[in-house]
């Protein structure tokens, strides 16, 4: 320590060093957060390469019964189901545009024959692009329907408040009550890949998941790059402080060795020899 506080090169140094640890590692965790995103993302995608396009099942063999809450490996699993639609339970989702169209999710509860009902997003309604205008809902199809859904998980509930007949989030709890309907249902919901028979007027179809895998694994390793980056340079200025310090301490010591020093000899001066010399000297030397 008594070397540090004679040495203000040498404080700089070390100030410099701690200051690429610490950078260095914050880019690590930086790089890790992004790599783990990846490896979800990249299992998001592989899940619904598997599922999205499998062949329909019908609804009981992945919800056994009102209650059961979907299994994350089934997320996007095609599932037929049967039953009547509760228009008059009608609920709009707010806030979830459809590339980039403002918008409402229509949520309809299928009464099935037991009386239990699955929540179903049969598409969407566009709204004006000032978000000002009425909406209208054409009416799901009359009478018995068999649907065919994508199975999502239920969505967490939404604090927010909402105006009536309306949901922040496509919560089974909050959908049903929003619709004023007490019917028992399932921890999971279905969107609407196709129903028969078809409705007079139909909603938007909802948008296919994206399997776009994003930056992420790029980024990680730019911040590992960084990391590195981050040692290699502030190591470098570290250094560099040292030298220059250890110079200025040989330059202003005095000692032998040193510009000015008493051990230092001086350079000779050795008179440059003009023209006119030189002649002089070849006449003389002629002369003698």
């Amino acid at each position: 320590m008594s070397l540090l506080r004679g040495n203000p090169a040498a404080r700089r140094a070390v100030g410099l060093v701690l200051l690429a640890v610490a950078v260095s590692v914050a880019c690590v965790f930086l790089g890790r957060w992004q790599w783990h995103r990846h490896v979800a993302r990249d299992a998001a995608i592989r899940l619904v390469e598997q599922n999205y396009s499998a062949e329909p099942v019908p609804l009981d063999e992945l919800l056994p019964a009102p209650g059961s809450a979907l299994d994350p490996a089934d997320v996007w699993r095609q599932a037929t189901v049967t039953g009547t639609y509760d228009a008059d339970a009608t609920v709009l989702l707010r806030n979830r545009p459809v590339d980039s169209q403002p918008g409402f999710h229509v949520l309809v509860p299928l009464v099935q024959a037991d009386g239990s009902v699955l929540v179903v997003d049969r598409g969407w309604v566009a709204w004006d692009d000032d978000a000002s205008g009425e909406i209208e809902v054409p009416a799901p199809p009359p009478g018995e329907v068999t649907a065919t859904v994508h199975l999502r998980p239920d969505e967490a509930a939404d604090p927010r408040s909402a105006p009536a007949g309306q949901v922040q989030a496509i919560n089974v709890g909050q959908v049903l009550a929003a619709g004023g309907s007490d019917a028992e249902s399932y921890g999971g919901y279905g969107g609407l890949v196709d129903e028969s028979p078809a409705p007079a007027v139909a909603l938007g179809s909802l948008p296919a998941p994206s399997t776009d895998p994003g930056s992420h694994l790029s980024y990680a390793f730019q911040w590992w790059t960084f990391s590195v980056g981050s040692l290699a340079a502030f190591g470098w200025l570290a250094r560099r402080e040292l030298l220059e310090g250890a110079e200025a301490a040989r330059g202003g010591d005095g000692g032998a060795g040193s510009p000015g020093g008493p051990g230092t000899p001086r350079p000779s001066r050795r008179r440059r020899t003009s023209d006119e010399d030189a002649e002089d000297a070849l006449i003389d030397s002629q002369l003698g």
